[in-house]
């Protein structure tokens, strides 16, 4: 049996929230390593103001942490295979942890810059390892598991935002702080609940990965497809997390204002991303299912690209596409899980090695275009890409069709 197959007819009876103790440490550590995404978002304003940093120079925040993060997806599986899953979990928490503390001491905006590199270097080996962990741990099958995973990266998302702007209005170095306190629990938590990998047979043949794991598996098209998609959606996801806070700001929105503005997205994210993805994707598809989220968030990028300077408008579209980037953060994920037939981990990795190359140009790309041009500019140019990738998808569509086959034996 192919492991696309075998990954989805397991268990598919079994309850969600019956899950194993190590489910659940994985699932809270997720949650504060996501928190890290969404943190910086209202504290960005205040960042350039104390710095005395430009809109592009405070966007490479977000740039070096997913710049990092997609080269060393390409590392954690042959870190995960000669560490095991519990001890490269661990190994991201210490770098989360410590780099976020230091950030927090930091008084200089390129010494931040690079320590926000360091935090995705911790991010790159707890998510590549956690989604992984759980589906290996779950008990209710993958399509579950992999709900439960966006579930906490969806409450991570948007506890940040509302972490950030209540510690935020105190310093901006209180989140950084509050993070690296946050992880030292998760590490507690993980260290305790989180079963050790059974030992092998002794004579049982010990598989351990390569660097070109990945690469071997991007040859895969289904795979490629997929992960070209997310690079361009991430494109415009990462101008909305990186570049609306910066424009909300010149309309006059403080700190805590912006955080309940992305707590509200990162509301609506958790609530789609667990209860609607799953109706959309048994009813019409993942492929349809994604097609329709990805369009009508090019859409919401294009009113927001059109009315800039309303601020309801920008306010509203940022809100909404949280649900429209729940409901898409779940069908992609599942459909990588169904889409090539490599181990969860390789797939994972190469997948997110081409994913965050998005995420780490849109944010500093949608700040210069916003100095060269308007502010209206780096929200059209976001729709194109989302745009694109749509078409990208939509054009090799025989090469993911069967990620529905496969979803339809749960």
């Amino acid at each position: 049996m192919s492991p696309e197959l075998e990954w989805s007819t397991s268990a598919p009876k079994a309850s969600l929230l019956k899950q194993p103790r190590g489910v659940w440490a994985v699932g809270f550590a997720c949650i504060i390593a996501f928190m890290g995404l969404g943190l910086v978002d209202p504290i960005l304003p205040a960042i350039a103001a104390q710095m005395h940093a430009s809109a592009s120079q405070v966007s490479l925040l977000f740039t070096s942490y997913n710049a990092v993060m997609a080269v060393m997806m390409l590392i954690t599986g042959v870190i995960t295979s000669r560490l095991g899953m519990k001890k490269t979990l661990l190994l991201g928490i210490v770098f989360i942890a410590a780099f976020s503390a230091l950030g927090g001491a930091s008084n200089n905006i390129w010494a931040l810059i690079g320590l926000r590199g360091g935090w995705g270097l911790g991010n790159a080996l707890f998510v590549a390892t956690s989604l992984t962990a759980i589906v290996s741990l779950s008990t209710s099958g993958v399509a579950k598991a992999i709900i439960l995973y966006e579930a906490a990266v969806g409450l991570g998302i948007s506890v940040g935002p509302l972490l950030g702007g209540e510690l935020g209005a105190i310093s901006w170095r209180g989140p950084f702080f509050g993070v690296a306190c946050l992880m030292v629990i998760a590490f507690a938590g993980l260290s305790l609940m989180m079963p050790a990998a059974k030992a092998p047979a002794p004579n049982a043949p010990r598989k351990k990965a390569s660097l070109l794991d990945p690469f071997r598996a991007l040859k895969h098209r289904p795979l490629w497809v997929l992960g070209l998609l997310a690079c361009f959606y991430n494109f415009g996801f990462f101008t909305i997390m990186a570049y609306a806070p910066l424009v909300l700001d010149k309309m006059g929105l403080d700190v805590h204002q912006l955080g309940y503005v992305f707590l509200g997205w990162g509301i609506l994210l958790a609530i789609t991303s667990v209860f609607m993805a799953p109706v959309l994707q048994r009813r019409f598809g993942t492929i349809k299912s994604m097609a329709c989220m990805l369009g009508l968030f090019a859409l919401t990028l294009i009113a927001m690209g059109v009315w800039t300077s309303s601020e309801w408008v920008i306010i509203a579209a940022v809100i909404i596409a949280g649900a429209l980037l729940g409901n898409n953060n779940t069908l992609i994920t599942t459909a990588v899980m169904n889409a090539a037939p490599v181990e969860r981990p390789t797939a994972s990795a190469a997948y997110s090695f081409v994913r965050f190359i998005g995420g780490a140009i849109a944010p500093y790309f949608s700040g210069k275009l916003a100095e060269w041009y308007n502010p209206h500019v780096p929200f059209i140019v976001g729709a194109g890409f989302v745009i694109v990738g749509l078409l990208a998808m939509l054009a090799n569509g025989k090469y993911v069709k069967h990620v529905d086959r496969a979803e339809a034996g749960h």
